[in-house]
C-alpha cells in the first residue's frame, strides 16, 4: 500500500482522489493548503503528491522547491485549471513528474499517479533555475494547447532534435522560438531559416558558407547561416522542399555538428541545435523517394503537430482579443467584440489557421472605426477543410447501405432474430472509441467532448467493449 498526499482547496477533487486511489488499496491524506500538506508531508514523507498551483497562502509552483528541499525526490502531480506554457516550464523545470490541467479524466489521473508510484525513489530531477520569459506569443486554454505547453516544457532543456509538423499558419515558429526561449541556449541567437525561399542555386552557399575565389564572385571569405547559428537554435522551416542532394549534407551537418563551406575540404565544427518545421506530410515524401528516411528519423528525434484551429475553436476568443490588442490599429486595443462576432469567428473554417485570424481581426478594427466589433465588420470566410466533406465519409456510405440491407434480408427471413441497429453498434463503436481515444492522446474527458457524449457514457461503452 502507498501513502498519496493530494493537496487541493477543492474539496470535490480531494474527495474525488480519495474514493478513487482508496478503492486501490492506497492510503491517502488530504491538504487544503500548501502549509498544511508540508506539515502531513514532513510527519511521513508519502510516495506521491499531487499538488494544485492555485492554492490560499503559498501557491503550488512555490510549495513544489519546498516539497524538494523537504522529503527529496517524491514524485510530485502538478495539476491546475489555469495552464499556460509559463506554468507548465516552471512545473517541470521544479521537478514535476507530470502537469495536468482541469478539468481533468480522473481515470487518466489516476493513471498517472499509477505511473509516479512505479518509478525508483532516488528518480527525482532536481529543481530548475527561475522560469525563462514571458511566453504570450503562445495563447491557448484547450487541451491540445496544453498537452503542447506540457511537450515545449519537456523538451526545451535538451538538445534533441524537435520535427514540429502542421498546416501552414498553425504558429509552428512561434514554437521554435518558445522551445529556444525556455533552453539554456536562450542567451544565444535563434535563427529562422525559410529552406523554400532560398534560390536553390544558392542554398548550399547559404547555408555551408563558401571560401573566396570558390566560384565566380566569391571574393571573399563567407560564413554559412549554421556556422553563424552557433551557440543558439536553428529553425530549419519547410524542410519538406530541400532538394535530395542537400539532405545528405544536412544530415552530416546535424550528426557531427560540422559543416564544410563551398570550396573548402575541412569541415567546421558548429555548436547548433536544429529544429526543422513543414507543412508537408514527409511520410508520403519518403514513401515517393523525395525526402530521406534517415534525416527523417534524425530530425524526429521529438515530434510536435501543431492542431489546425478548426480543431481547437475554444482558443479563437482568446487570440481575437490577443490580437486586437497587439494591433497597430490606434485604438485597437479598446474595442471588443459582440457575441455575435465571436459565434462568426469561432463558426468559420480558418483553412489559414492563426494567420488567418490575425488578418480578419486587423480588418475588423479597421472597418468597426472605434465601434464593437459585429459579423459585418469581418472579412467574408474562405473556404476549407473545416467545411470539406472528407473522402473517406462518401466512401463509408455505400458500404454501410449494403451491409445494412443483407443484414436486414437475413433477419427478415428470420424472423426469431432482430436488433439490427444493436448489431450496428457493435461493429461500429469500438473502433470510433480507439481511433477517438488515439487523437486525444488517452484523455477520456477530451474524447467524450470529441465525440458528444458523457464521461460516464464513454466510460460505459469502453467497459462494455473492453476498449483500453
Amino acid at each position: 500500500m502507498s501513502r498519496i498526499l493530494i493537496v487541493d482547496d477543492e474539496a470535490s477533487i480531494c474527495f474525488a482522489f480519495r474514493e478513487f486511489l482508496a478503492d486501490e488499496g492506497h492510503r491517502v491524506d488530504v491538504a487544503a493548503s500548501a502549509e498544511e500538506g508540508l506539515r502531513l508531508a514532513e510527519d511521513g514523507p508519502p510516495d506521491a503528491v499531487v499538488l494544485d498551483v492555485r492554492l490560499p497562502g503559498i501557491d503550488g509552483l512555490e510549495a513544489l522547491a519546498e516539497f524538494r528541499r523537504r522529503i527529496g525526490p517524491v514524485p510530485v502531480v502538478i495539476i491546475t485549471a489555469f495552464g499556460d506554457l509559463d506554468t507548465a516550464v516552471r512545473s517541470m523545470e521544479g521537478g514535476a513528474f507530470e502537469y495536468l490541467v482541469k478539468p481533468f479524466d480522473l481515470d487518466r489521473a489516476a493513471d498517472v499517479v499509477r505511473r509516479a508510484l512505479e518509478l525508483p525513489r532516488a528518480d527525482g530531477r532536481p529543481a530548475g533555475a527561475e522560469a525563462p520569459g514571458d511566453a504570450e506569443a503562445l495563447i491557448g486554454t484547450s487541451p491540445a494547447m496544453q498537452d503542447l505547453f506540457r511537450s515545449i516544457a519537456l523538451v526545451a532543456p535538451t538538445e534533441v532534435p524537435v520535427l514540429i509538423t502542421g498546416e501552414s499558419g498553425t504558429g509552428k515558429e512561434l514554437v521554435a522560438r518558445a522551445i529556444h526561449r525556455h533552453s539554456p541556449r536562450r542567451a544565444g541567437p535563434f535563427l529562422p531559416i525559410c529552406l523554400a525561399a532560398l534560390s536553390p542555386g544558392l542554398v548550399e552557399r547559404e547555408l555551408f558558407g563558401h571560401l573566396k575565389g570558390s566560384f565566380t564572385g566569391a571574393d571573399h571569405d563567407r560564413k554559412g547561416l549554421l556556422e553563424l547559428g552557433s551557440g543558439g537554435t536553428v529553425l530549419l522551416d519547410e524542410i519538406g522542399d530541400v532538394p535530395m542532394d542537400l539532405q545528405v549534407k544536412l544530415l552530416r551537418a546535424i550528426e557531427h555538428r560540422e559543416v564544410t563551406p563551398v570550396g573548402d575540404a575541412r569541415p567546421r565544427s558548429t555548436d547548433l541545435r536544429v529544429i526543422a518545421a513543414t507543412n508537408r506530410p514527409l511520410g508520403e515524401l519518403m514513401a515517393a523517394g523525395r525526402f530521406r528516411e534517415d534525416l527523417f528519423f534524425r530530425l524526429s528525434v521529438f515530434h510536435l503537430h501543431l492542431p489546425p484551429l478548426r480543431e481547437r475553436r475554444g482558443d479563437i476568443p482568446s487570440l481575437a482579443g490577443h490580437f486586437l490588442g497587439m494591433s497597430r490599429v490606434s485604438g485597437a486595443a479598446d474595442l471588443r467584440f459582440t457575441g455575435e462576432a465571436l459565434d462568426e469567428l469561432r463558426s468559420r473554417p480558418w483553412a489559414g489557421n492563426i494567420r488567418e485570424l490575425r488578418n480578419a481581426v486587423e480588418h475588423a478594427a479597421i472597418v468597426s472605426r472605434g465601434q464593437p466589433i459585429r459579423p459585418e465588420h469581418l472579412p467574408s470566410p474562405s473556404g476549407g477543410p473545416g467545411r470539406a466533406s472528407t473522402p473517406a465519409a462518401g466512401a463509408i456510405e455505400p458500404l454501410l447501405a449494403e451491409w445494412a440491407g443483407q443484414q436486414a434480408a437475413r433477419l427478415l427471413d428470420e424472423p426469431g432474430e432482430s436488433a439490427l441497429y444493436e448489431r450496428l453498434l457493435e461493429l461500429a463503436e469500438p473502433p470510433v472509441l480507439r481511433a477517438v481515444l488515439g487523437a486525444c492522446r488517452g484523455n477520456r474527458a477530451r474524447a467524450a467532448q470529441v465525440l458528444g457524449i458523457h464521461r460516464a457514457t464513454l466510460r460505459q461503452k469502453l467497459n462494455k467493449y473492453d476498449v483500453s
